[in-house]
């Protein structure tokens, strides 16, 4: 029944591309899948870290869990900042790959490492010098900022590092060499659950060090990560180079084009995690059992996204690609099957979130107050990782692809910041209303987004070529 259904869908949404413009859907299909499988992977690889720290460390204690997920919120931030700069390089790189001008890749990447480790650097000095300043941004409770200092003054060596390994991995995703982050990625992750397992229970004789342990783990991961990119990049990669000289010395025309459409990423993803930092403070004042119930519901948010946001920087790659090869209809028709695919995986994602609901809340030692919380989070994630996906992939995805990325700074800053934010602030601390009902607030942002989204790319203003002649 489902193949003889196919071409009814092909003839319904493809019809007129392959009439037209000749697109060979098929070799579209395979480019997408050979993109979005490795960095699917990669997002759960990611999540999978936080997800052994959640893991272990709930069964450690509530206040372990609480400490280590807030102290975790420093380099979220600090991680959005990098993937600003990156998404924004990559709108340059992607659209120079495909018109084929390796140097000002080369010229991109250098400018993209030094402003990471400048980013990353300030991050740093922050986590030694402050970070009690840091976790009191985040709670009150005194027994979660003292776990949470103890974390941060280990994982602030590893800023640094994630600060170049970033930079230099998404960029080679710009230019189609994927793989290089899923190995290097796995390879982390597997580290890291080891590590952690000896480290915070003391196993093989060595001292139980609970969320030190976790830190601990975490910075030999990412000194492993370091190695392995500086062995790919000094063996393997023969076609795009790290070049110092184009590091230390800028490219003053690239520069404006990268401060042009990286500046309004950088400041977008700044005022998104910016929100997303707001809404885990105001549940953390309002008791630690909703801050355990959160950081597990954030966990299972980020395992149902993570082909959804690999879809959305496929789209951002293959379309930019695309629009540097000159063809602009082309692009068009690629983003309408990118959207179809990012409702089909939001769905998929809210199912899974409610599938693993009742398992996440039996498993984890938190208290009945703390479960109750979780349940109800669970059912509101379901539904806003569809919202997430489809305005992801529109966002992230096919507006930054042809250097829009103007619009998505407005559009987070109204409705986080004007919407749900604010008026999850006045439910809590104003109204006094109960966490569901405040959590279903500060979650409101997704669904807003949706008409507001598909309305922009219907005006196809975010179909632009932004590389020049000679770079």
């Amino acid at each position: 029944m489902c193949n003889r259904s196919m071409p009814v869908f092909y003839d319904m949404f493809w019809k007129k591309e392959r009439n037209d413009l000749g697109i060979e859907w098929g070799k579209f299909y395979r480019t997408v899948i050979a993109l979005v499988v490795p960095m699917a992977l990669q997002n759960l690889i990611n999540v999978g870290v936080t997800a052994a720290d959640v893991i272990m460390l709930g069964a450690v204690g509530e206040k372990a869990l609480s400490g280590a997920s807030l102290a975790g919120q420093v380099q979220y931030i600090m991680t959005l900042f990098l993937f600003g700069l990156t998404s924004g390089a990559t709108v340059l790189t992607a659209q120079y790959w495909g018109k084929g001008d390796k140097k000002a890749i080369e010229k991109i990447l250098g400018m993209a490492v030094k402003a990471a480790v400048c980013v990353t650097a300030l991050f740093t000095v922050a986590a030694f010098a402050i970070p009690e300043y840091l976790m009191r941004i985040f709670t009150s409770d005194p027994e979660v900022i003292a776990e949470g200092i103890s974390y941060l003054r280990i994982v602030g060596f590893t800023y640094i590092m994630i600060g170049v390994t970033q930079a230099y991995l998404y960029i080679m995703r710009s230019v189609e060499r994927v793989v290089v982050a899923t190995v290097v990625y796995l390879l982390s992750l597997i580290c890291n659950i080891i590590l952690n397992a000896v480290f915070i229970f003391g196993l093989f004789g060595l001292p139980a060090m609970g969320v030190r342990g976790a830190a601990l783990g975490t910075l030999c991961a990412r000194i492993l990560e370091v190695i392995l990119v500086a062995g790919y990049a000094r063996l393997f990669n023969k076609e795009i180079k790290l070049r110092m000289r184009y590091v230390i010395h800028t490219d003053r025309v690239l520069f404006r084009d990268f401060m042009q459409y990286a500046l309004p990423v950088v400041i977008n993803e700044i005022m998104w995690g910016l929100g997303t930092a707001a809404n885990t403070a105001i549940l953390g004042h309002m008791g630690s059992a909703a801050v355990a119930a959160n950081s597990v519901a954030q966990v299972a948010r980020q395992l149902a996204t993570v082909v959804a946001f690999g879809l959305s920087s496929a789209a951002a790659i293959q379309l930019g690609k695309t629009i540097g090869e000159k063809k602009i209809e082309h692009a068009r028709a690629y983003a309408k099957q990118f959207i179809i695919l990012s409702v089909v995986m939001g769905a998929a994602g809210g199912a899974l979130i409610l599938a693993i609901s009742p398992v996440a809340a039996a498993a984890l030692s938190l208290t009945e107050t703390a479960k109750d919380y979780l349940r109800i989070m669970f059912i509101v994630m379901s539904y806003f990782v569809i919202g997430q996906a489809f305005n992801s992939t529109m966002v992230v995805g096919i507006f930054r692809s042809g250097g829009d990325t103007r619009f998505g700074l407005i559009l987070d800053v109204t409705t986080m910041w004007c919407c749900s934010i604010l008026f999850g602030f006045l439910a809590a601390f104003v109204f006094k209303l109960s966490v569901p009902v405040v959590y279903m607030i500060l979650m409101s942002d997704e669904i807003i987004k949706i008409p507001i989204t598909y309305k922009r790319y219907r005006s196809y203003k975010w179909l632009k070529d932004v590389t020049r002649e000679t770079a």
